[in-house]
């Protein structure tokens, strides 16, 4: 794993039967890649240089295993299974407070300019921040 990021169950994330609605864990995995963009590159939407790529989610898939509930603490675990020449491969593992396995994960982001609408290259620096594929 290349990144750990821990967040709470808030109740507005579950549904009527207590559990974490099972479309808030898209949400959680993008806390955690933001999270680990923001420490490896210090990615920010808001400061980003008017001509610097974009980065778009292309794929995501999710396999949960327990559910979760209001007031667990999750720790969302990111690997990198992947760097290709425009996208890069997470996999990650959401573990609850006591060391339980929630939910496994992949997604697959792509580079992209906005402007020329498309994708684009990844630059040799932002791969080796990115870290080394399992």
């Amino acid at each position: 794993m290349i990144y750990r990021h821990r967040l709470d169950v808030r109740f507005r994330d579950c549904d009527p039967m207590g559990h974490a609605n099972n479309a808030v864990y898209l949400t959680y995995l993008e806390q955690a890649r933001f999270a680990h963009w923001r420490e490896v590159w210090g990615f920010d939407v808001e400061r980003l240089p008017h001509d610097a790529p974009g980065v778009i989610l292309a794929r995501a898939e999710i396999d949960y295993r327990v559910p979760a509930k209001y007031g667990d603490v999750l720790e969302i675990r990111i690997g990198l299974e992947r760097i290709g020449r425009t996208s890069f491969t997470y996999v990650y593992e959401v573990v609850d407070q006591n060391g339980q396995i929630v939910a496994n994960a992949r997604s697959v982001q792509v580079m992209y300019d906005y402007a020329a609408g498309k994708p684009v290259p990844m630059s040799e620096e932002l791969k080796l921040k990115l870290g080394t594929p399992q």
